[in-house]
C-alpha cells in the first residue's frame, strides 16, 4: 500500500509516537486523521501540517466518540485505509504496596484505554475498510498497533500496563486470520525505550542511565524511528500478524 494513497487514522496523534507517525505519514503525501483527547495540541499539529490532517477529539474507549471520529475522516477523505493505534497510559502500582493491594479502578482503566480503547477504534476502522476496492495485491487495509517490550519484560509495578500491552501482542494474530478473508492486515510494534515527553521529563541523568541499558544503540528510541516502522507495514505486503520490538535489542531484567 502506497502511503502517498493512504488515508490513516493515528490515535494519541497530538503527541510521542502518535504525532511522529502523523508527521512522518503526512510527509509521504498521506491523508491523516489524529484522534486524540488534546484539543489544544491535536488541533495545532493538524493546523501545522496543512489540509491533508484533521483533528477529531476521540476517548478511544467510548463507541459513540470513535464512530463520530470515523465518520469525520470519511466525511474529509472518503475512505479509511490504516489505523495507527497509539493511545496510551502507564502507571507505577505493585500488585500489593505499602499502601495495600493495587486499586482496582486504575487497574481498570489502563485495560480500557490501552486494549479496550485499542480494539474499539480498530474494529470500527475496519468497518470502513471492508468496503475499500482491494488494491493490486489484494490489501483493502492494514491496521498497526502499540504494545511494548513491557509485554515481555514487565517491571515491578507495571502489572497493569505489561497485562494491557500483552493482550495486544495476544490478539494480533487472531485478528489477522479473522480479517484475511478481507484483505486486511495488522502488525504490532513493542517499543523499548523512547524519548517521549515522559522520559523527557526524568532529566538528563535518568535518561542517561536508561540508554546505557539498551544493547545497541545506546540510547533512547526516537519517536521519528517508530513513525518509520509504522509506515514500513503500511508500505510492505507481506508483513502480517507479527509484533516486532523496536528496542535496541534491550531485555530488561
Amino acid at each position: 500500500m502506497k502511503i502517498s494513497e493512504t488515508v490513516a487514522i493515528v490515535t494519541g496523534g497530538a503527541s510521542g509516537l502518535g504525532e511522529a507517525t502523523v508527521r512522518n505519514f503526512a510527509a509521504g503525501g498521506a491523508k491523516v486523521a489524529i484522534f486524540d483527547m488534546n484539543e489544544a495540541r491535536g488541533a495545532q499539529v493538524a493546523a501545522e501540517l496543512g489540509d491533508n490532517v484533521i483533528f477529531s477529539k476521540v476517548d478511544v474507549t467510548s463507541e459513540d466518540a470513535v464512530k463520530e471520529g470515523i465518520a469525520s475522516a470519511m466525511g474529509a477523505f472518503g475512505r479509511i485505509d490504516a489505523c495507527v493505534n497509539c493511545a496510551g497510559i502507564g502507571i507505577a502500582m505493585k500488585t500489593m504496596g505499602k499502601e495495600g493491594p493495587h486499586d482496582y479502578q486504575t487497574f481498570r482503566k489502563v485495560l480500557e484505554i490501552n486494549l479496550f480503547g485499542t480494539f474499539n477504534v480498530l474494529r470500527l476502522a475496519v468497518e470502513q475498510m471492508v468496503e475499500n476496492e482491494p488494491n493490486a495485491d489484494g490489501e483493502r487495509g492494514v491496521i498497526v498497533n502499540t504494545a511494548s517490550v513491557a509485554a515481555f519484560d514487565g517491571q515491578k509495578g507495571q502489572v497493569a500496563y505489561s497485562a494491557s500491552k500483552g493482550a495486544i501482542v495476544g490478539m494480533t494474530l487472531p485478528i489477522a486470520r479473522d480479517l484475511a478473508f478481507y484483505g486486511i492486515r495488522i502488525c504490532t510494534i513493542a517499543p523499548g525505550l523512547f524519548l517521549t515527553p515522559l522520559f523527557e521529563g526524568l532529566g538528563e541523568k535518568v535518561v542517561e542511565s536508561l540508554s546505557a541499558q539498551v544493547t545497541f544503540p545506546k540510547r533512547l528510541g526516537k519517536p521519528s524511528e517508530y513513525g518509520e516502522l509504522a509506515r514500513n507495514i503500511v508500505e510492505s505486503p507481506y508483513l502480517n500478524g507479527e509484533t516486532i520490538r523496536l528496542d535496541g535489542a534491550i531485555r530488561l531484567p
